[in-house]
């Protein structure tokens, strides 16, 4: 073959050889590249039923959906039997459960015992999309309303409409409670990162609070702050307290599930990490990049939640969280039946003849620290892993208190 033949035949071959990697390399891409979804379709609104978005985000549907597996829900007294001494006057001493999980939220809300239904319709406000449409139908006589004449209007449990606006599906916040809590540390919360909202949209639930006296309505104690320590302090200083203990005679307060305060100045946390990235990882599901809607503890997905960032192994890893939540649970155990001890101590000088009222109070006073620092341990889930350090701390600080209390009992009946 002569060099025109050669020419010619490359003036030929070469463009088919071209536009067929041309061709490949498209296809390729198009197949393999993942893709993070973003609006699909025009949803309502206010659409409260997660099931008519499922329709624009079938993969984020099914992913939600296998949340259903998560069918039991132990009794808490089965591990923490001292629970029930120290809930003793307060609903929680009734029954107190593990959480099945958000797509339950309205079965199990309307099967807990009757003792847990005295807050009224404030029940519901974590539990269901419909929350901010009652709240603009009834305005602030939601929150004096009983948990009989709303519930039958409550059926969806919490779903898309919580944390996404339906038209951008950018993540938002619609709990008037959490918001004012922002706007009392002076944060702008139009000005809220994605990274923050990450964290901050479980913070609308996955947070202790209180129902203001009168009103009943929905509050964050955070203007000191969000530790354990300074949300007391909050209480101390308005002189608050939920019930009053009927063997101790303690005013108390009861935290709930503080997961985003205890995970606030944590390692993860201030690592730059969300709630959402350990809970809620990426994951790919063909050629589409989604995060996970199986809200689960991370250990079950190790794979996406913790290696992206850990190159230890997994065997590690799960070594790692098991030591820190077995040394928690064992120092809480203590904690507890230290505190369940400061009850039968005040129980008993209560009821002894020429006690030493002013050493009374004093011990009554070191209960209520001592119950607080360990509860908000207790409804806390993570058994500590959210953050090591300030729970241990917080359980010994409980420990200390309650030693203290039983000293103080018994000197103030002269034992």
């Amino acid at each position: 073959m002569n060099s025109d033949q050669i020419k010619k035949l490359l003036l030929v071959t070469v463009p088919i050889v071209v536009v067929a990697l041309a061709a490949a390399v498209f296809f390729f891409t198009r197949n393999n590249a993942v893709t993070t979804l973003g609006p699909q379709g025009t949803i309502a609104a206010n659409e409260t039923r997660s099931a008519a978005w499922a329709a624009y985000y079938p993969v984020h549907w099914d992913s939600y959906q296998d949340n259903l597996a998560n069918k039991e829900k132990p009794s808490h007294f089965d591990t923490k039997p001292y629970l029930k001494n120290i809930y003793a006057g307060f609903g929680f001493s009734a029954e107190y459960n593990e959480p099945r999980g958000h797509v339950f939220t309205i079965e199990d809300i309307n099967a807990i015992d009757p003792a847990r239904k005295k807050a009224g319709a404030s029940c519901f406000t974590c539990k269901s999309t419909q929350v901010p449409e009652m709240m603009a139908k009834y305005g602030d006589q939601y929150y004096l309303m009983s948990f009989d004449e709303i519930k039958d209007q409550i059926t969806e449990p919490i779903g898309c409409l919580d944390c996404h606006d339906p038209a951008t599906m950018e993540l938002r916040l619609t709990r008037p409670a959490l918001i004012e809590a922002l706007q009392h540390q002076g944060k702008d919360v139009s000005k809220l990162t994605n990274q923050e909202l990450r964290s901050l949209v479980c913070a609308q639930c996955h947070v202790t609070y209180y129902f203001e006296p009168g009103s009943k309505k929905i509050a964050f104690p955070w203007d000191k702050g969000v530790k354990a320590d300074q949300i007391l302090d909050y209480y101390d200083e308005e002189n608050f307290s939920e019930w009053v203990h009927p063997d101790a005679g303690t005013g108390l307060v009861k935290p709930r599930h503080a997961e985003y305060e205890t995970f606030m100045n944590s390692t993860h946390q201030s690592a730059g990490l969300a709630c959402a990235d350990c809970h809620m990882p990426y994951t790919k599901v063909g050629n589409k990049k989604l995060s996970s809607h199986v809200w689960q503890s991370p250990l079950n997905n190790i794979e996406n939640s913790c290696t992206t960032c850990h190159r230890n192994g997994t065997e590690w890893l799960v070594d790692r969280v098991k030591t820190i939540q077995g040394q928690v649970k064992q120092t809480q155990d203590l904690a507890g039946n230290a505190v369940v001890e400061a009850i039968n101590e005040l129980k008993l000088s209560r009821a002894a003849p020429q006690v030493d009222q002013a050493k009374l109070e004093e011990a009554m006073e070191m209960h209520r620290q001592a119950q607080w620092y360990l509860d908000f341990v207790v409804v806390t889930n993570g058994y500590g892993f959210h953050n090591p350090t300030e729970t241990l701390n917080n359980l010994g600080t409980a420990i200390d208190y309650a030693h203290k209390s039983v000293k103080l009992a018994r000197e103030a009946r002269g034992a």
